[in-house]
C-alpha cells in the first residue's frame, strides 16, 4: 500500500515539473516573441524617422532654391525703345528683309530698376523700301526692330513699325498705314547734331508713316544718328 503511495506521489511530481517547465517554457516563447516585435516595432520607427527626415531635407532644399532663385524681371508689351541709329537707312538702296543695327538712346526701367541699360545693342531689318518714282512717284521707307542684346545675351522682340511715306509729286505727309494703325508722334526735333529727325514710335496693327520732309531730303532716309521709337508689341521676360 505503502509502495502505491509513494508511486502516485512519484508520479505527480513528475507532473508537476512537466507542467511547470511546460510554463516556463511558453512564457519564455511569449517573452521571446514581444522582444522581437518590439525590436520590429523599433526598426519600423527608425526606418520612419529616416523618411521623415530625408523628405524634411528635400522640401528644405526645395525652399532654399526656391528662394534663391530670382523672379524674372518682364519688360511690358507697349514699353518704348528709343534706338539711334547705326547706319544710313535710304529707300533707294534698302531692300525688305535687310538688316540694320543701332543703340538704345535711353535707358529701360521697369519699377524703378534700370533692366536696359542705354547704349545696348539692337538689330532690326527694313520691312519696305519703295523709293520715290517706283510707282507713280510715291515711296515708303519702314523699318522694326528684331532683337536686343541685355548684358550679352541676346533676346528676340516684336515691335511696332516706323516708316516715311511720300505720295505722288512728291507731297509728304504723316498718314496711317497698315489698315488702321494709329498714327506715330514726332517725339523730338533734330537729333545728332541736326543729321536727322527724331521720328515717333508707330503703334497698333501695321506701320504707321512719317513724311520724309522731316529729314529735309526728298529721298526717303533714315540717316545715322537719327532717333527712332518703337514700341514693344510683346512683352520681354529677362533671364
Amino acid at each position: 500500500m505503502r509502495s502505491r503511495l509513494l508511486v502516485l506521489s512519484c508520479a505527480l511530481s513528475v507532473l508537476l515539473m512537466f507542467s511547470a517547465c511546460s510554463k516556463q517554457q511558453d512564457a519564455a516563447k511569449d517573452t521571446a516573441q514581444q522582444a522581437q516585435n518590439a525590436a520590429g516595432n523599433a526598426t519600423d520607427a527608425a526606418q520612419q524617422a529616416v523618411d521623415n527626415t530625408k523628405n524634411a531635407a528635400s522640401r528644405t532644399g526645395e525652399a532654399v532654391k526656391e528662394a534663391m532663385t530670382p523672379t524674372p524681371t518682364v519688360v511690358p508689351a507697349g514699353t518704348t525703345l528709343t534706338v539711334r541709329l547705326g547706319e544710313t537707312i535710304s529707300a533707294k538702296t534698302a531692300t525688305a528683309g535687310q538688316a540694320f543695327h543701332g543703340t538704345l538712346a535711353r535707358t529701360i526701367s521697369v519699377d524703378g530698376q534700370e533692366v536696359i541699360p542705354s547704349g545696348s545693342s539692337v538689330e532690326g531689318e527694313v520691312t519696305e523700301a519703295q523709293s520715290q518714282g517706283k510707282l507713280k512717284g510715291a515711296g515708303i521707307l519702314a523699318v522694326r526692330l528684331t532683337s536686343v542684346e541685355i548684358h550679352g545675351r541676346g533676346y528676340n522682340i516684336s515691335t511696332s513699325s516706323v516708316a516715311q511715306q511720300v505720295k505722288g509729286k512728291g507731297k509728304r505727309s504723316l498718314v496711317a498705314g497698315g489698315g488702321g494703325a494709329a498714327l506715330g508722334a514726332i517725339i523730338g526735333g533734330l537729333a545728332g547734331g541736326g543729321k536727322g529727325a527724331a521720328i515717333g514710335a508707330l503703334a497698333g496693327g501695321g506701320a504707321g508713316t512719317a513724311g520724309g520732309a522731316y529729314t529735309g531730303n526728298k529721298e526717303l532716309v533714315f540717316p545715322a544718328e537719327t532717333a527712332l521709337s518703337f514700341k514693344l508689341k510683346e512683352s520681354i521676360t529677362l533671364r
